[in-house]
């Protein structure tokens, strides 16, 4: 596989540095506040709920299986987390992504003088509807595969693996994520921009993996996602631009 590990974990420190510049840092509070409401409801969720999601659960399997409860408790604990996780994340996304696009045209006006063709909240409107479009567009590129790798953590023998699949597929739709809303900036096609990243898988899913890891983190998860969208966006000038081109 091609690409740079430490040079794809290293847009998303990148993106943190850059998040007290005086030319971005407005657009960066709005995303954030989106993250902190969101995750805050994702925590409250699993303080009052998480016993009761688990024992239903639990409660389904057949009265034969019961002596399996203690075994069985901690795969649905998990997977009650990474649909929460999953879930809450799909929608802070979908939430913010006029709001990503529009930082992440700032970053690249910044960088490389790319001029915007409408400033302002005029410009952040007319963003709106081809923003939701393509988070929908990667919403149906993700939800099969997650329902696939649901089904392989039900497998025996592949659900030994299945921890390090769900990470490795996280790492790779937070790439995807991410890159997207300055390649969509620039009328990159979604499927164009797959294959740009798979490209460079390495450095494409380290990208992701540091992501993922942040947002994992608490105080940390609240501001990754404006820091993954900058990073994401030096990402594409720097790795990326001249190759669009030459398609």
């Amino acid at each position: 596989m091609k690409g740079n590990p430490v040079k794809g974990s290293g847009y998303l420190l990148r993106g943190f540095s850059m998040l007290p510049e005086p030319g971005i840092r407005r657009f960066v509070l709005i995303p954030m506040i989106i993250n902190i409401f969101l995750f805050s409801g994702a925590i409250w969720l699993l303080v009052n709920e998480f016993d009761g999601w688990v024992n239903f659960w639990l409660s389904k399997l057949p009265s034969w299986l019961s002596f399996l409860d203690w075994l069985l408790w901690p795969l649905f604990a998990l997977l009650v987390l990474v649909f929460v996780y999953y879930g809450f994340s799909l929608v802070a996304n979908l939430i913010a992504a006029p709001f990503n696009g529009f930082l992440s045209e700032k970053v690249e006006k910044m960088k490389r003088g790319a001029v915007m063709q409408d400033e302002g909240w005029k410009g952040l409107i007319a963003m709106i509807p081809r923003a939701l479009q393509r988070e929908l567009a990667k919403m149906a590129y993700y939800i099969p595969r997650l329902f696939l790798l649901l089904i392989f953590s039900f497998i025996p023998i592949i659900n030994v693996i299945a921890p390090f699949l769900w990470f490795l597929f996280g790492a790779w739709m937070m790439a995807i994520q991410y890159c997207d809303y300055p390649m969509d900036n620039n009328k990159v096609s979604f499927r164009q921009m797959k294959i740009m990243l798979a490209e460079r898988r390495l450095t494409s899913v380290s990208f992701g993996a540091l992501v993922q890891l942040g947002m994992m983190i608490p105080l940390v998860n609240l501001i990754v996602m404006p820091a993954a969208v900058i990073g994401a966006t030096l990402y594409w000038i720097e790795e990326h631009v001249e190759r669009a081109s030459a398609h």
